[in-house]
């Protein structure tokens, strides 16, 4: 009743695309200078709205496309290329660069929850996923625990993110965050290459 390779493979995608240890350096650069509280609730709040925003992609993702007159390959293949950019910012250190820091502005909102979380990436790969279930419960439950558990993942390192910085320090999330941007180069090629295949075998 449970497809664990699929829970694995879903997991696993999102937890490279949406990089958790990533986004500590940017969460406490946009969180700089407010409370315990308020980071905690920051942390949650980024959390909630990216969970929201890929289970809406995920659920009706396809209709949204189909009403936009949009295909999957088309957006399969934007995303990737999307993806690509962010990936050589992971690689070259600009992603770390802070753009927001007044404190009256909802960073957990614009641009932590979307579209640092919850970017093209993400909901690409969800949206892929999704129709990777093929409708079949073990399938979709799999898909499904896989987006609490990355969202859930995401939490606790922003929520935590004081102490992992303590215990990695900040080479270490330097040496994460390059690792993480040449697998998600990685990822980004193949989703251009599998768009491109499917153009190919549309036409």
């Amino acid at each position: 009743m449970f497809d664990s390779k699929l829970f694995l493979s879903a997991y696993i995608t999102l937890f490279v695309i949406m990089d958790p240890p990533g986004t500590l350096p940017i969460f406490l650069a946009l969180t700089n200078g407010r409370s315990k509280a308020q980071r905690t609730r920051a942390a949650w709040q980024a959390a909630l709205v990216a969970f929201c925003v890929i289970c809406v992609f995920a659920l009706f993702g396809q209709q949204i496309l189909d009403y936009l007159g949009v295909t999957l390959p088309a957006l399969q293949g934007s995303g990737g290329l999307l993806l690509l950019l962010i990936a050589l910012e992971l690689l070259t250190g600009r992603s770390e660069e802070p753009s927001h820091s007044n404190e009256s502005v909802n960073v957990a909102l614009v641009p932590l929850g979307t579209p640092l979380l919850a970017g093209p990436g993400a909901i690409v790969a969800v949206m892929v996923f999704a129709k990777a279930t093929d409708h079949h419960w073990s399938g979709i439950l799999a898909v499904g625990a896989a987006i609490v558990a990355i969202h859930i993942t995401l939490w606790l390192t922003m929520r935590f993110s004081v102490q992992v910085i303590r215990i990695i320090k900040d080479s270490g999330v330097t040496l994460v965050t390059r690792i993480a941007g040449l697998l998600l180069s990685a990822i980004a090629v193949q989703m251009v290459a599998d768009a491109v295949r499917a153009f190919v075998k549309a036409g």
